[in-house]
């Protein structure tokens, strides 16, 4: 176990992560976050699960402002690239974190010499005091994400701390993000701090949370957890089960949210449509940069 928990969080609400195309490519996202059954949970924007069966998927230029990104591949390869210079490649297991701030325009293309791929994309809101810093990147291959074993239980500690163990990745916004795989026959408890939001969302197998008679939840689904101090899950199948739990501390703060855009009031984000358009105020060098990614990709 990687912790005690005295009151364990139960199953709120679960919502199914419905697939639809979107972007470049044959890509397909399965939204839960962000969509028009959950339209947000605090400090949350959005949760997609995006997969292509090729590997040939993209989303081209486009721009970002007020929020953090959270790419993690679980398969396949991405190349990403934005107008700072800054650009790479992330592969299975690999992480990024930005913070687009004040404002970031980027490209993320597949790699279909890679093959299918597939891989979560969180949003993490900003307060109204961090929306507007510089951007920045933090990044991490999968052999610098901290692990650990215990009784059947494996995590990837992706932000936070579990077993012990502390991701080295600065949030912003305070925020949990574990990658749990259980064996058969296993069971977690993990503390969650009392006042945050938390969910898991599953991506393979099939687990129970919160209480032992709850039924088993499935791979592409989302489960809203209640009050508590942490979670309690148990693999009663005969296959692993793989999910993540994230969970972050509420802004408490209004959101007025344009597509990429995401500030506090109607006001903030006509002023954003504005620095992006006449390319100022953080935009600036979005005048004349288009990427290397994009000009090589076809749908």
């Amino acid at each position: 176990m990687a912790g005690v928990v005295t009151s364990a969080r139960l199953v709120a609400r679960t919502i199914p992560a419905r697939a639809a195309r979107e972007g470049s490519g044959d890509a397909v996202v399965r939204r839960s976050i962000g969509g028009y059954e959950l339209k947000r949970f605090d400090p949350f924007l959005l949760l997609d699960d995006g997969s292509s069966e090729t590997g040939k998927a993209g989303f081209p230029d486009h721009p970002h402002r007020g929020f953090e990104t959270v790419s993690y591949v679980l398969q396949g390869a991405w190349k990403h690239e934005d107008f700072g210079g800054h650009k790479g490649n992330l592969e299975a297991g690999d992480l990024q974190w930005m913070t687009a701030g004040r404002g970031i325009v980027h490209s993320e293309i597949g790699d279909p010499s890679r093959g299918k791929s597939r891989g979560l994309q969180l949003w993490v809101n900003l307060s109204s005091q961090k929306k507007m810093i510089e951007p920045r990147y933090q990044e991490l291959k999968s052999r610098d994400i901290p692990e650990g074993v215990k009784d059947g239980v494996k995590v990837r500690v992706i932000a936070g701390e579990a077993f012990g163990i502390k991701s080295p990745i600065y949030t912003m916004t305070p925020t949990m993000y574990l990658d749990f795989t259980l064996d058969p026959g296993s069971h977690l408890q993990q503390p969650i701090p009392l006042t945050w939001n938390a969910f898991v969302y599953v991506i393979e197998g099939e687990g129970v949370f919160g209480s032992l008679t709850s039924s088993p939840a499935k791979s592409y689904t989302l489960l809203l957890l209640g009050s508590g101090d942490g979670l309690e899950a148990w693999n009663k199948s005969s296959k692993p089960v793989k999910f993540v739990l994230i969970a972050g501390q509420p802004l408490n703060e209004p959101v007025v949210q344009h597509g990429p855009f995401v500030m506090n009031t109607r006001e903030e984000i006509e002023k954003t449509f504005n620095d992006y358009y006449s390319y100022t105020n953080g935009f600036e060098r979005a005048r004349t940069w288009r990427s290397e990614n994009a000009r090589g990709f076809s749908s």
